[in-house]
Formats: structure tokens, sequence, C-alpha cells
């Protein structure tokens, strides 16, 4: 058994003992939440059996590094991480493990030659030590904030090394840990390096850890600019002619309305205004649809391969994978989850492809990077849909101070890429040792 020092001096609290016995009585309801995502298009019919552990190929020769990150996002900043660590450990070979159907078929598309990609099996004690036990890692990283525990202090049992990087613990996830003060300690205990992605996060996984957490910038910093296929690009320009567009994009429940609003207040100025609104869930297209119809507007769908006409106000992007392409259809682009209590999205993916931020005032996800931004012109923050339509109508109008916020947000994402990179890397590799390969 491997331990971190810490670890060895630490109890495992009745809390997350109570859990791991629950846990394990719990696999038919395991069994019974799978087969109730399977049907709701969120699991992966041919590859369901690895979210039991049971692996779909086999176990390449030589050292393996596990990487794990929850979703899309996190999928994104772990690509340049494996390149990268890769061109510094080329014997290595990279297992990459996520949760969501998305974030897989992103992996396939894009992992290099060295990595391979394997859904995370449920936190079920059976699920998660066949996993370990199939796959033997020689390291483990985690990224950002998927704290499972029997995941974890299985990988802690039988891992030489393991990392958390680009930690996060939203202030909600802290006040709530706060109250399993012993079970937090525990389980972050089983790291031996920890990383945040800012100060704020490193004083929250400070608190709760009682150990040093560095901070060497946010990953995501360091992510590709999201894919997108020219052709759809060209055939969506083609639709939209000369008309004035902005993108509101990730959007979530609520926002939608503020979104429609605010349109409706621009389309006295700009009559051929057309809104473009890509939900983070793309399954909410026609709730979305719906909405804008109770406003007045006419909506078209993208899932249903609805053309944008003169008649459309607002094309609803509810399809899987192509935020890249909307990104590069407009040049403004509010960023979602931060009007109501979600913590906002990512900025530096329309960062990245040259497009002017506007954002709401919850963006605790990324609290430093939207500061950062502001601080240099590249983001506006706006309030409520007045605001919105306020900061949109000056942008559309305003061609030259549209390109300034663009291109401010665009030389903030790429300032930090490289050396926050470089940083994370080197702290990985500084601790971890030359491993024996497994056979």
């Amino acid at each position: 058994m491997t331990a971190n020092p810490m670890t060895a001096k630490l109890r495992e609290p009745l809390g997350l003992k109570i859990y791991r016995a629950v846990s394990r009585a719990a696999e038919p309801v395991a069994g019974f939440a799978l087969q109730r995502r399977l049907k709701a298009g969120k699991e992966d019919a041919e590859r369901i059996a690895e979210r039991r552990g049971i692996p779909s190929r086999t176990r390449p020769k030589g050292p393996l590094v596990w990487i794990h990150g929850a979703s899309v996002g996190e999928s994104l900043s772990v690509l340049p991480l494996v390149e990268r660590l890769h061109e510094l450990r080329p014997a290595q070979t990279f297992l990459v493990t996520t949760g969501t159907v998305t974030s897989a078929t992103l992996l396939a598309e894009r992992l290099p030659d060295n990595a391979f990609h394997q859904y995370i099996p449920l936190d079920h004690p059976d699920f998660v030590n066949a996993f370990i036990d199939h796959w033997r890692p020689d390291a483990t990283v985690f990224v950002e904030s998927e704290f499972w525990p029997n995941l974890i202090l299985a990988a802690r049992q039988k891992t030489p090394f393991m990392a958390l990087i680009n930690g996060r613990m939203s202030p909600r996830s802290f006040e709530d840990w706060k109250r399993q003060p012993n079970s937090i300690k525990f389980l972050l205990s089983s790291f031996d390096l920890m990383l945040a992605q800012d100060q704020h996060n490193a004083e929250r996984l400070e608190a709760l850890s009682g150990q040093s957490v560095q901070m060497l910038g946010n990953l995501k910093n360091a992510a590709p600019a999201l894919p997108a296929v020219d052709a759809e690009i060209e055939k969506l320009k083609r639709q939209f002619g000369a008309r004035p567009c902005w993108l509101a994009a990730s959007t979530h429940p609520g926002e939608e309305d503020a979104i429609c609003e605010a349109h409706k207040i621009l389309s006295g100025e700009f009559d051929d205004l057309l809104t473009i609104i890509a939900p983070r869930h793309p399954g909410r297209g026609a709730e979305v649809r719906d909405a804008a119809r109770e406003k007045g507007l006419c909506a078209a769908r993208r899932s249903e391969n609805q053309d944008v006409t003169n008649e459309t106000d607002l094309y609803i992007a509810d399809t899987l994978g192509e935020l890249g392409v909307f990104y590069r259809l407009s040049d403004i682009a509010f960023v979602g989850g931060s009007l109501n209590p979600k913590g906002g999205h990512n900025p530096l993916e329309p960062a990245r492809l040259g497009t002017a931020i506007l954002h709401g005032p919850h963006t605790f996800n990324f609290v430093e990077t939207y500061a950062s931004m502001r601080m240099v012109g590249g983001a506006a923050l706006i309030r409520n849909e007045r605001e919105l339509a306020t900061a949109v109508r000056r942008l559309l109008a305003d061609g030259k101070t549209r390109a300034a916020m663009a291109n401010a947000a665009s030389a903030a994402a790429e300032s930090n890429a490289e050396k926050t990179l470089a940083d994370i890397c080197e702290a990985i590799l500084t601790r971890l040792p030359e491993t024996t390969p497994h056979v």
C-alpha cells in the first residue's frame, strides 16, 4: 500500500466509512441510475460497462499516467498537458478519463497517439477497485474538483504518486465541506501535490486540507481553441448574410429570458438583428424556443436543421460540440452561467477566437480570469437585460471598440498560457519519480 505521510497520520473518519459502506450496498441503485442515464442519452451504450470499472481495452505495457477530468472543460485543458508531458517523458502512455459522452467524443478526436480515453467508473468500491486493478497507474492526476471518496482512496492505496491540479473548490462546496472537516481533510491528504487554479481556490483548499497549496495559474489558459468545421461556418455565413449578430453562449435557465428581452430592446435600433443562443445543455433547445415564442420572437433550432430566414429573430445552437463554430461567427459574446449563481463559464474559449466578452456578476468559477480580462479591457460586466442591451448596442455600433476588446481578450488569454503549462508540468515531474514500468 502507498501512503502519503499526511494520510498515514490520520484515521479515516466515521463519515467516510459510512459513505463507503452505504455505497457498497447500493450497487442495484447504481445500476438503475446507469440505465436511466442511458435512456436519457447521457451514457454511451457501447461502452457503459466502463462505468462499472470493466475496461474496453488491455493495459499498454510500460509506465502509465492516469489523468481524470469531469467533463468537457477539463478535457480541453488536459489536451495540452498530455502533449507537453509526453514531450518531457516520451516513454509514458496516458489514460484520460471523463464522465460525459460529449467529452469522450471530443477526446477521441483530439488526443495524441500515446493517449486514450476511458469512462470513469461510478463511485462504487467494486467498480473503482476493478478499474484501478486493471490499469495499475504509475501516477494519478485529478483535474479540478472531482472528490469521489471511493475513487480517491482506492487510487491512494495503489498509486505511487497522486496530484490534484487546477484545483477548484466553489464557495458553495467549501461551505458544504466545512460541515465535514475531518472527511475532506482525509480525502485531500491523499494527494502528494495540490495546485490550485487561482488564489481564492488555493485559500479554500488550504483551509480544508491544512496543507500548503500552490497556485501556478489556470491550466485552461493553455487549452487549444475550440474546434469548428469550416464548411458549417461558411454555410451559416450565407444564411446570416450581412445581418448584425451577437452570441449568448453556455446559457442556463432564467438567462434566456434576459437575452430575449435584450434582443427586443436592441431590435428597435437594429431591425435585422440576429441573436444566437447556445444553451449550456443542448437538450434544452425546445425549452429555449418556447421561451422565445412567449416573448413574441421567432426562433429556429439548429438541432432540427431549421434555416435562418429573414423572419428569424433567434437562432438556437442546440447541438453538441459546435460552440467553436458560433464563437467564430460572432465577435460579441455574452458568456452564460453568470447572470444567475452558476459561477460563470470559461471566458478563455471566446477570448482565443477574437471575441469581445460580456458577463454577469456571478463568476466565482473564473474570478481571477474575468478580473484580469476586465483590467485590460477585454471583458465587461453587465447585471441585467438592460445593461446587456446597452453593452451589445455599443459594440455593434462601434467597430473600433469591439476590435479593441477582442484583441485585449485574446492577448490576455495567450499571455500566461505557456508559463502556466510549463510551471504545472515542472511541478508534476519534479515530484514524479522515473517510474518502474508495469509489464
